[in-house]
């Protein structure tokens, strides 16, 4: 397995969005533009763009054959060496669009793992990530084939759990294999600091939310936790644990999470099921939404649906809209209990501890 390099080249990339009926919680005209603040994360540079609106995919391509000649001429046009899709993409679709374009083809499950693997810190994080690649990787062997060797590496291909297009399925499960009793030995270790924590009596609240919407900034606010928050999707991976004070003079356990996001990969989110932990062991949520952003209900209803998937939709929540400097006249009507906050700025903050003092939860 080779590891992810720490510097690569900028790769131009044409987006192709394709509105299917029923496909996610956002629109389709922010699914696309997210999908572009997602590639450049990843570090490429979109040069393009495509679209097209199918009742149901293509079986060999996903788009139409005039769409597809489309794209040719637009790749040509922009010397674009990246294709990115807004759906998930079969392997023989894979293969068939990149022996068609004779460019690397990624959808964008893959491009969410590699946005992950740039940004895995810890060990924990880096074989969690592994995993999501290996068991994406392994179904798609015969997929990316001799196109992904003759072009290269870059997004789709880094991180841990890149692997050799030579290497086998029998290697490569035999890795699986490794990654889970690696990733179990560390939930096993996970488990016995939960246990401590309940004896010790201190209340567990867990932040959640879309990516990007604020919740290393609001832990850091709270806490002085010093942790990295910067204006990108999915910029921090890894689990921070901090004590906070209430003004009652109770103490409680502050940690985040891993941001969620529509079409969140479930590869994602059965590797980082150790993680994903503290959501279930919380006695509190609190909900971080982006009181600004134009979709916040649709990435409420996003979030929501990834609770459901981790059973975890019936706790307590207490949602904090934040980023109220850039919507100081929003309504929060709805969401209650809610409180409107900046973290950035400070403001709200005092109004959020009061609220959390007066939640009628104690550690079981």
């Amino acid at each position: 397995m080779q590891k992810y390099p720490l510097t690569f080249k900028t790769e131009k990339a044409i987006l192709v969005g394709i509105e299917l009926p029923k496909a996610g919680n956002l629109p389709f005209d922010e699914s696309v533009a997210e999908l572009g603040r997602l590639a450049e994360t990843a570090r490429a540079s979109v040069v393009g763009e495509l679209r097209q609106k199918r009742e149901r995919p293509d079986l060999r391509f996903f788009i139409g054959k005039g769409k597809l000649e489309e794209l040719r001429a637009l790749a040509a046009a922009k010397k674009a060496d990246l294709i990115i899709f807004d759906v998930d993409l079969s392997p023989s679709q894979t293969r068939n669009l990149e022996n068609s374009l004779n460019l690397k083809v990624i959808d964008r499950t893959e491009l969410i793992l590699d946005i992950f693997a740039q940004h895995a810190r810890s060990r924990e994080g880096k074989l969690q990530v592994e995993l999501a690649q290996s068991e994406f990787h392994l179904t798609r062997l015969s997929g990316h084939g001799a196109m992904m060797s003759r072009l290269g590496g870059g997004i789709g291909t880094r991180g841990p759990g890149e692997t050799k297009l030579e290497v086998d399925r029998r290697r490569i499960r035999k890795r699986i294999a490794v990654l889970k009793q690696e990733i179990e030995h560390l939930r096993r270790a996970q488990q016995l600091r939960r246990e401590k924590r309940r004896k010790s009596q201190l209340p567990l609240i867990t932040i959640v939310g879309y990516t990007n919407a604020g919740k290393s900034t609001l832990l850091n606010a709270l806490t002085q936790a010093n942790i990295l928050a910067e204006d990108l999707l999915f910029a921090t991976l890894d689990t921070t644990v901090r004590r906070l004070r209430l003004p009652s003079g109770l103490e409680v356990l502050l940690t985040d999470t891993v941001g969620f996001i529509q079409k969140l990969p479930h590869q994602l989110v059965a590797a980082f099921r150790a993680t994903l932990d503290e959501v279930t062991e919380a006695d509190l949520l609190l909900h971080v939404v982006d009181v600004s952003h134009d979709f916040r209900e649709e990435q409420i209803a996003a979030v929501y649906e990834v609770l459901e998937e981790l059973r975890a939709a019936d706790k307590p929540i207490v949602t904090v809209f934040n980023k109220s400097d850039l919507a100081p006249t929003a309504a929060i009507n709805g969401h209650e209990p809610a409180v409107l906050v900046s973290a950035r700025s400070g403001q709200g903050l005092a109004e959020l501890l009061r609220v959390l003092d007066q939640q009628p939860w104690r550690p079981s």
